[in-house]
């Protein structure tokens, strides 16, 4: 029986270590890691090992488990002394999402994307505009404003206006 890359159990399946074509050996317990993110505990220690591994498929697949690892100490302590050849450390932060990244929801806490249509939840009084935007109008293909998440842009009556993502809700 083949041993797991990372913790030397018992392997039952392969991974695949994306955005790459290689595959590694793991047990379940890693298995379940990697696709659902680990949660703290005692069987992660083995990772202390795995990110030396000279299989650079090892070592991308040690590095995304720690880094989805933040509120442990021991992990962050590991990330901070490992060392991964720049191609490799390339390849372990390619499928990672933007930590910066701006992400707008609604009032049900449904991530919004640029050209979705919401509807408002509450009777708006749009500044400027001299009117109330009516509860339960369609504001189709909106605008995400890239630099607050609380904040989005629609047409509404003829009109663009800046309309607050805690008041509208997906369709």
């Amino acid at each position: 029986m083949t041993a797991c890359a990372l913790c030397s159990a018992d392997a039952s399946q392969t991974s695949t270590v994306a955005p790459g074509i290689e595959t590694i050996a793991l047990c379940d317990t890693c298995l379940a890691g990697v696709t659902d993110g680990p949660t703290d505990g005692a069987h992660w220690h083995c990772l202390h090992d795995a990110i030396w591994s000279p299989e650079p498929a090892v070592q991308v697949t040690a590095w995304r488990l720690l880094k989805a690892l933040p509120g442990a100490p021991w992990a962050r302590d590991l990330l901070d002394i490992a060392y991964l050849e720049p191609d490799v450390q390339a390849w372990a932060e390619a499928d990672l999402p933007d930590e910066n990244a701006v992400i707008h929801r609604d009032t049900n806490g449904a991530v919004l994307a640029q050209g979705d249509t919401v509807v408002l939840i509450k009777d708006l009084p749009v500044k400027g505009a001299g009117f109330t935007a009516k509860r339960g109008t369609a504001v189709r293909g909106i605008s995400l404003v890239p630099d607050n998440a609380g904040h989005i842009e629609g047409r509404v009556e003829g009109q663009r206006i800046v309309i607050l993502t805690e008041f509208v809700k997906k369709s």
